[in-house]
């Protein structure tokens, strides 16, 4: 009779498991699903990479500081410069104006 209860706890104990696992997987997969349903752009090339730091450099980052205690906010303000030159290239082409060929000051 003991050995009847004991392997109806493990079967039971079993099916708990299996269903936890397969609702694990069943979520796990659904928000892989979700991520990967996003279009994808160009990958990028180091190319792609360098014209970035380049831009960057241009608009005041200097990556050789090193530990600098401004991190986070200079390269912040670099690319939130280079941000607004591009959407003002944007703009003036959408405009049939002449492009920005300089960096914001401000």
């Amino acid at each position: 009779m003991k050995l009847t209860s004991l392997n109806r706890l493990t079967v039971r104990a079993l099916s708990a498991t299996f269903v936890v696992s397969a609702a694990l997987l069943a979520t796990s997969n659904g928000a892989y699903a979700q991520t990967s349903t996003t279009p994808a752009t160009h990958q990028l090339t180091r190319a792609d990479v360098r014209h970035e730091l380049e831009e960057l450099e241009a608009a005041g980052y200097d990556p050789s500081r090193g530990d600098d205690s401004n991190y986070p906010a200079d390269i912040q303000e670099a690319e939130r410069k280079v941000a607004a030159m591009h959407a003002a290239q944007t703009s003036a082409l959408n405009d049939n104006q002449p492009a920005m060929q300089t960096m914001p000051t401000h």
